[in-house]
């Protein structure tokens, strides 16, 4: 890279290589330091920069102070035969996350759906992530996770919910799967934060100051301001942002056992801590399907077929190309960065260096 260069570019095996030993380094055991690696690794491969190894130093630092523990005893609390209640016991949400989602989808496979409610854990990467792993059993899979506040509520001023991110997946037959992955925010917290690291301006809609006014200087957000909700503004469908939020923040929350709302406890370092808790942790919330209980899943899977290439003919609006199907640019991204490696920019490149050197685990710029 040379000075005027904004990014250096790794293989992604490199830095999920790293990403493992990392968490090894604090006694997670190497299988579900494995799997956390995996889903940072996935994030990065998709296009989702802002959720994979940029990551990283947030789990470092909250690994470092003991706040995440690296051997959970991860169980069901509360059962029937299609839903579970799963305490993550602080574990890693990178870890917790994909043991929920796999009891949702065995339920599924057995019950003809799954269910699972999940506390006491935190960030569980991209919501997109779970759903993937559904579509490898040929479920329908959903997830879902509520986090800490970073949010105002349509015509409020003060943070008062995550970014609370919904994610769903449907199977396909010759066309590649639907993929739904999105925050109920106007847009993902990372986004802003990379904006801040490149020292520009983000859109109109995205954030509010700390008086509530639209503004499109990202450290705004860091001086007291909200998100807002998707939609932003009444008139613009903000109530329809808050609404999903809400009803997020609840399914993962409340019917958990997780701290919902404002509440929440905080992932980075830098974010307010809650004054009080009414739970354990974050929630998550994780969905499994089986389509041949409603559907004869062939006939499903050419129907989706069918509707994929009905809207690919759309007639595009001026100055498109025309609609995408949920999940095209991420899984054309996974395509590029699979054979030409992960772009990061050099301010995450440095908090991995910072990682490196204080963990004494290589890292090297090739």
């Amino acid at each position: 890279m040379t000075d005027d260069q904004e990014f250096y570019v790794f293989p992604v095996d490199y830095l999920k290589d790293f990403c493992a030993k990392v968490f090894v380094h604090f006694g997670v055991p190497a299988a579900d330091a494995g799997q956390a690696a995996d889903v940072l690794a996935r994030s990065d491969l998709r296009g989702i920069d802002s959720h994979g190894v940029a990551r990283l130093h947030s789990y470092f630092d909250m690994l470092s102070l003991g706040r995440i523990n690296s051997r959970p005893n991860i169980k069901i609390v509360r059962e029937k035969a299609s839903v579970a209640t799963v305490d993550g016991d602080n574990g890693l949400g990178l870890v917790v996350g994909p043991k929920a989602n796999e009891i949702a989808m065995e339920k599924a496979e057995k019950y003809g759906s799954g269910w699972v409610s999940v506390c006491h854990t935190n960030h569980f990467g991209i919501a997109g992530y779970y759903p993937l792993k559904a579509l490898e059993r040929d479920l329908i899979g959903w997830a879902m996770t509520n986090s800490t506040k970073l949010v105002a509520p349509l015509w409020g001023t003060e943070r008062m919910l995550g970014t609370n991110p919904i994610a769903i997946a449907f199977p396909a037959c010759k066309e590649p799967p639907i993929v739904i992955d999105m925050a109920t925010s106007a847009v993902a917290y990372g986004k802003i934060e990379i904006a801040l690291r490149k020292k520009t301006e983000i859109p109109r809609g995205w954030i509010a100051d700390k008086e509530g006014r639209m503004t499109t200087d990202p450290r705004d957000m860091i001086d007291g301001g909200a998100q807002l909700p998707l939609g932003s503004e009444r008139e613009l469908g903000g109530h329809k942002g808050y609404a999903l939020a809400a009803m997020v923040d609840i399914l993962c929350a409340v019917l958990s056992g997780a701290n919902w709302g404002p509440f929440a406890p905080p992932f980075a370092l830098r974010q307010e801590v809650p004054t009080r808790s009414v739970g354990k942790g974050i929630g998550h919330f994780f969905g499994a399907i089986e389509i041949d209980g409603l559907i004869d899943k062939h006939e499903f899977k050419k129907q989706i077929d069918e509707w994929i290439h009905v809207f690919r003919s759309t007639r595009p609006a001026p100055g498109t190309n025309g609609p995408l199907i949920p999940g095209d640019p991420e899984r054309e991204a996974e395509a590029i960065r699979s054979k030409e490696g992960i772009p990061l920019l050099k301010a995450v490149v440095d908090d991995l260096l910072d990682i490196s050197r204080k963990t004494g685990i290589p890292f090297e710029i090739k």
